[in-house]
């Protein structure tokens, strides 16, 4: 269902959604630290065991008095070192009492250097979320549990909350309830990979991106082929120098898939939509210019036939962007430019106080 939100209303520059996208990611990686009074979370690190038994990295706070957890993670490429949007949350979120659970998924960051597992997009990640949050509870952390992500990171997470209920019933000695799920909210998710690589490749740029992710997809298989020797295909590698070459050389084998097309329609977010049990905000910008935006119209109706999602779905924003401007920061009483995640946690506090 689409919901109420306080206005978004990006500076008039900012109107555009590449520039948007480009302007946050290159801003927000030199100034995020400036825009908010939280402190950084005191963290610790935890080696958490997801599915199949892969070793995945994490960092965790837990603050006084904590009322329930939030686990996150990140798009398709970097690590939590340097993945300064979501540690803009982290310190948003533990200023507000919430515990905080930081992961690098499956390939990525100092998880990659614990195995050789390469991504599924979501197919085997959600059940990371849900062996997450049972070590979580385990530590400490209160329920409930709620998943977060962006982009396909968003992707990652609402493949979780689907799964949530399959997994906890699966494997009993979790020591997980299925009420301490919460539910997910998510920033501009991948919800057709097929679809919008293939609209991706069309815009100049898109092409320019896709480029730039492909280059370090690359460099993030050489880092596995150099952690796990023996693990990959030199030659594959090589080979793989786009997003789709990538998925193609290294990730449908392991995965028992005939084709990437095959793959992008098991792991696509939005066939899953209707299937999703437990609240659900689904933050997503018309203007996002990674995405075909023919996905919109399927993506407001399967919101629609499903009560437990909440859908704001605004004119801009960009691709993981959503810095407010001075006056639409004064209008709704945001403390500061970071629209999306003041919303999520503004959800938050609704659902569990409501």
């Amino acid at each position: 269902m689409m919901c109420y939100a306080p206005p978004y209303n990006p500076s008039w520059f900012l109107q555009n959604g590449v520039m948007m996208t480009v302007h946050t990611a290159l801003w927000g990686r030199r100034y995020w630290e400036t825009t908010t009074d939280d402190p950084e979370p005191s963290y610790h690190e935890q080696i958490f065991i997801g599915g199949q038994g892969v070793p995945i990295f994490g960092l965790v706070a837990i603050p006084e008095n904590a009322h329930s957890t939030i686990i996150g993670t990140y798009g398709i490429t970097g690590e939590l070192e340097t993945q300064w949007y979501l540690r803009v949350l982290g310190r948003k979120a533990f200023a507000q009492g919430y515990a905080v659970v930081l992961f690098d998924w499956r390939a990525h960051g100092k998880t990659a250097q614990l195995s050789p597992t390469l991504t599924s997009d979501g197919l085997y990640e959600g059940e990371d979320y849900v062996r997450i949050a049972a070590a979580a509870k385990a530590m400490g952390c209160p329920g409930k549990f709620w998943f977060t992500g962006f982009s396909l990171g968003g992707q990652l997470a609402l493949w979780g909350v689907k799964v949530a209920g399959e997994v906890i019933r699966e494997y009993e000695d979790l020591g997980l309830e299925d009420s301490d799920i919460g539910g997910g909210m998510v920033i501009c998710p991948s919800l057709d990979s097929e679809r919008s690589l293939s609209y991706l490749v069309t815009k100049p740029f898109g092409r320019y991106l896709e480029v730039g992710i492909a280059r370090d997809l690359k460099k993030l298989a050489w880092r596995l082929h150099d952690a796990h020797p023996g693990s990959f295909d030199p030659a594959a590698i090589e080979r793989a120098n786009s997003i789709w070459g990538f998925d193609n050389e290294l990730v449908i084998n392991r995965l028992g898939f005939s084709s990437v097309e095959a793959y992008y329609q098991a792991s696509s977010a939005l066939k899953i939509l209707p299937q999703i049990s437990k609240p659900t905000l689904i933050i997503y910008a018309a203007d996002d210019p990674l995405f075909d935006p023919a996905i919109i119209p399927e993506l407001q109706e399967a919101c629609d036939n499903n009560p437990t999602i909440d859908l704001l779905l605004t004119q801009y924003g960009g691709h993981v962007g959503y810095l407010s401007s001075k006056e639409c920061q004064r209008q709704i009483k945001d403390p500061d430019i970071w629209w999306a995640w003041n919303r999520i946690l503004e959800w938050l506090e609704q659902k569990r106080t409501g």
